[in-house]
């Protein structure tokens, strides 16, 4: 028991002692990740667009064919 408290309190002051890295990211790096963040949310919109864009597309084209032939 006495091991588990002093594992506790050790990674608890370790972790709460925490300081700046002054870390510098570059305009390349930086550029990179817009264009990740961009490429990846254009990549769900397609996603979301192609499962429900073309359903619908067919199921308009039928009703739209159903009327035309309701008609003749």
């Amino acid at each position: 028991m006495y091991k588990l408290k002093f594992l506790l309190y050790s990674f608890l002051v370790l972790n709460l002692n925490i300081i700046d890295a002054n870390a510098y990211i570059g305009p390349g790096m930086a550029g990179g990740v817009v264009a990740a963040t961009i490429g990846i949310i254009i990549a769900i919109f397609s996603l979301i667009f192609g499962i429900l864009w073309f359903p619908i597309k067919r199921y308009l084209n039928s009703k739209k064919k159903k009327n035309e032939n309701n008609k003749k």
